[in-house]
């Protein structure tokens, strides 16, 4: 049986994850996490959802030295929400260490990064126009970092990043570890990232097959300001033992919580701020059945397995199909039937119909009729 242990995770690790749901190691994990902590150079193709992430957080902590004050990794992003993402589940792994976590990105007082960065951090998450800011100052350095990450490494050289990341590179070391993890590696992509690269070895994860027959899709075309009422609307009349409604962001996923809180739903909500006692508690309850719907993040709700769940709620268009397929395949399983119900305002229709293409099928698509009046 595949363990985090037989891929050499310390236990410290392995109780963390456990706490958070997670038990066993996804594919590109277990493809990855042994040459990791070997410290070799690795080029991983996997699709979103299928837990990048961990894979290289998880041996990145565990190789981190508790007593250096240095910036021992550093992870660039080409997005600051994919930066966010990625620090919320880092800060998960911090917790109760010395470890110190930082993202560096645009949106975030500069005055404010440079003082943390005057004390002991280990882990920059940043995209790379702001930390040429810092490096601009001289108010980070690199010289010490152990693993660099290049996340969705194809948007990174192809889309305008070469030359910055090019000048983070020069305020590196050449001992360096270099990990380049995306959903698409083609061969424009594997030619520049090699120039960084030392041997790299290539891992790539097969497209999941994720089976949707026992899954009934359907669309609500609504408009964004009616969402809630038409999200009400389906609760209403579904009334699922157990439901999941996901949310694009987490002050999305706090703000319709209240709300279904103060129309009387038995809801709760769960994302990476949180702590991770809370977290435990929530997954505990829901799983129990305290709660009829759990209200998360596509990041919070990773690793989530919970039996018994009828009805998934997009009540926000995931950002790629591969999380649409993700998130409606925690109904469905062990052969039970499941519904996933996705809401679809106008500015995403694009990305509904490149699910379709995706999936190989056409939704059954319905548009909410407003029943109060306008």
């Amino acid at each position: 049986m595949n363990s985090f242990k037989a891929l050499g995770i310390d236990e410290t690790w392995i109780s963390k994850l456990k706490n958070d749901g997670v038990i066993e190691p996804t594919a590109v994990q277990t493809m990855t996490i042994g040459n990791i902590l070997e410290g070799s150079d690795i080029m991983a193709e996997a699709q979103t959802g299928t837990g990048k992430t961990l894979a290289f957080l998880l041996p990145m902590f565990q190789k981190f030295d508790s007593d250096s004050d240095n910036i021992q990794g550093l992870i660039l992003t080409p997005t600051r929400e994919l930066a966010i993402q990625i620090t919320g589940v880092a800060k998960q792994l911090a917790e109760g260490t010395s470890f110190t976590v930082l993202p560096i990105y645009g949106g975030i007082d500069t005055s404010a990064q440079i003082k943390k960065l005057n004390k002991a951090v280990t882990l920059i998450v940043a995209t790379p126009g702001r930390l040429l800011d810092h490096l601009g100052k001289g108010s980070a350095d690199l010289s010490a970092i152990k693993t660099l990450v290049l996340d969705e490494v194809d948007q990174m050289l192809l889309s305008g990043f070469k030359f910055d990341i090019e000048r983070i590179l020069e305020k590196t070391n050449t001992t360096k570890q270099v990990l380049c993890f995306s959903a698409t590696l083609d061969s424009n992509v594997k030619k520049m990232a090699y120039k960084i690269m030392k041997d790299p070895i290539e891992k790539a994860v097969k497209k999941e097959s994720v089976t949707l027959e026992t899954i009934e899709q359907k669309v609500v075309l609504v408009s964004d300001r009616w969402k809630e009422e038409a999200l009400f609307h389906e609760l209403e009349y579904s009334n699922p033992y157990l439901g999941i409604i996901f949310c694009r962001t987490k002050r999305r996923a706090d703000q319709l919580e209240t709300h279904m809180i103060q129309s009387k739903y038995n809801c709760v909500k769960l994302h990476g701020d949180m702590s991770q006692n809370a977290r435990q508690r929530v997954m505990r309850d829901f799983r129990e059945g305290k709660y009829q719907y759990l209200v998360t993040t596509d990041v919070a709700a990773r690793g989530l397995d919970i039996s018994g769940v009828g009805h998934i709620y997009n009540f926000d268009v995931p950002e790629t199909p591969e999380i649409y397929i993700h998130r409606i395949g925690r109904t469905g399983r062990m052969g039970e039937e499941g519904v996933a119900i996705t809401f679809v305002a106008p500015k995403d229709e694009i990305m509904l119909k490149d699910i379709e293409r995706t999936i190989k099928m056409e939704l059954t698509k319905i548009t909410y009729e407003r029943t109060k009046g306008e």
